[in-house]
């Protein structure tokens, strides 16, 4: 998928993508490209598919979450800057926060949003679990969001201390989600979960993949 193929799947699917963030979708996708040959943070395998299986598969979770202006949201184990850098740049009016335990990967994700030019988005190295020791950062976040990064009960484990009372955590996964559905509401019986399975139009790999969306809320905190 080109340029090109990248926005007009996104036009097809309600995803409004106008031309200067379509200009800073260009250059995440060249920077990470290019950064990818030294520091690999996307399979070497999947490097033409970075619109598709990278980008795209971010901007979907727009398709089941509202991002208010000014909502505070925290991406866990971002990578290079999946999911939180392409929903920054369709949403500039979040403010962002992109984690990963892993200082290389963390120091790429904080260079390739330096370099969108937005405000209101940084990286850090740290676990997503060590931001609860910091006042700052406890009950802090609107919206949660990770991909493929752990076990849904481990995930809420996490970032629990670091919920609103109305806090929206939203995870891509894939496959059979059952056993680690259950697993999550029986050590959080307060756990509500929606699990979207992930079809866009002119993109039949998510649904070839089983690619979802689990959109999770605590009731009670």
């Amino acid at each position: 998928m080109d340029s090109i193929e990248f926005w007009t799947v996104c036009s097809a699917n309600s995803i409004v993508i106008d031309r200067d963030q379509m200009t800073n979708m260009d250059r995440f996708h060249d920077e990470l490209l290019k950064w990818n040959k030294r520091v690999n943070v996307v399979s070497r395998q999947d490097m033409e598919n970075i619109y598709e299986r990278h980008i795209l598969h971010s901007l979907a979770i727009s398709k089941f979450v509202k991002f208010p202006a000014n909502a505070r949201c925290i991406d866990v184990g971002t990578g290079g800057g999946f999911p939180g850098i392409p929903l920054k740049i369709l949403f500039p009016e979040i403010r962002m926060l992109l984690v990963d335990s892993i200082a290389k990967k963390s120091k790429l994700a904080g260079m390739f949003a330096q370099h969108t030019g937005l405000r209101h988005i940084e990286a850090k190295t740290v676990r997503a679990e060590a931001l609860a020791d910091k006042p700052e950062y406890r009950a802090a976040f609107d919206i949660v969001l990770a991909r493929a990064v752990a076990p849904l009960v481990q995930l809420v484990s996490w970032v629990e201390p670091l919920l609103k009372p109305a806090t929206t955590l939203a995870f891509l996964k894939g496959g059979n989600l059952e056993e680690e559905i259950a697993e999550a509401q029986k050590k959080f019986p307060a756990l509500q979960i929606q699990e979207h399975h992930i079809d866009l139009n002119g993109a039949p790999w998510f649904k070839e993949q089983e690619k979802k969306l689990l959109v999770c809320r605590i009731s009670t905190l």
